[in-house]
């Protein structure tokens, strides 16, 4: 206390008040004595003043302005949204279009059981059945891992996230236990299907989802889900739930449903026919 008390006392420094006593002993002070010094502070004085108020005119004057730039700029924003969202309702109508057209050359391509199996195993079609629902999503306390691209496959970190890659050993591993058809969050996958990461996405055909990722895989329900689990993808998923915190849920179920692919193209792959000899 006796140490507040005395800086609360002596709030200006000996040495500075001894060297105030002697100026003002002396008859100096701060200010200007002769004519021309005191002219030549109110000419800095004058000229201070006008530059802030030229400063504030100019402000002024360019305010509305650059407020009208900005306005113009939100309407150009506003209005190549709505053009960008127009034509992704159109790609999403043409893509449904070429969907049913395949569906339909399919279903009519003899009209045989064959056609209407490629054309469920292709995805082509929407299904329904018995399977498995297996629900897959971050740690609760995930983090980014400190990268630009935290889902990314390379090198294995602990971020508590679910990466491409543990999405690809998933849908792979229930093809292997005998899934028919799957999909994930509502995206079916086909035999041309990607699944790829950028950012915080995982990208399925080039569509951004987010977690929980909910596979839905139709097939024989509790055979596909032992053979699944007890496999080493299964393993691999226990192994993140258990040493990461993935939390991951399966369950089987007496109906799914799936939707058909969006499109299937085949760019490459040609029919082979078949010649008869005589």
């Amino acid at each position: 206390m006796s140490l507040l008390t005395n800086v609360m006392d002596h709030s200006l420094d000996d040495g500075y008040a001894e060297a105030a006593a002697r100026k003002k002993a002396a008859g100096e002070s701060g200010m200007p004595k002769t004519l021309r010094a005191k002219l030549g502070l109110a000419v800095g004085l004058v000229l201070a003043a006008l530059v802030v108020t030229v400063g504030a005119a100019q402000a002024r004057v360019a305010a509305p302005v650059v407020a009208k730039e900005r306005q113009e700029l939100i309407d150009r924003i506003d209005k190549e949204t709505t053009s960008a969202d127009k034509l992704e309702g159109s790609v999403d109508t043409l893509r449904d279009d070429v969907s049913a057209r395949q569906r339909a050359a399919l279903k009519t391509s003899g009209g045989s059981g064959q056609a209407d199996l490629v054309s469920m195993l292709s995805g082509a079609t929407a299904v329904h059945g018995p399977g498995v629902k297996l629900v897959v999503d971050d740690a609760k306390e995930a983090s980014s891992g400190g990268g630009d691209n935290p889902r990314e496959t390379a090198d294995f970190s602990d971020t508590g996230r679910v990466r491409d890659r543990d999405m690809q050993r998933v849908v792979n591993g229930l093809w292997a236990a005998g899934a028919e058809a799957v999909s994930i969050n509502g995206q079916r996958l086909t035999a041309l299907s990607a699944i790829r990461a950028a950012g915080d996405a995982i990208l399925v055909d080039n569509r951004p989802l987010v977690p929980p990722y909910t596979v839905l895989a139709v097939g024989d329900g509790k055979r596909l889900s032992t053979r699944f689990q007890n496999a080493a993808d299964g393993l691999y998923l226990h192994a993140l739930e258990d040493n990461y915190g993935i939390r991951a849920t399966i369950a089987v179920e007496s109906d799914l449903r799936l939707p058909a692919a969006p499109s299937v193209i085949v760019r490459t792959a040609q029919p082979r026919t078949e010649k008869g000899t005589s």
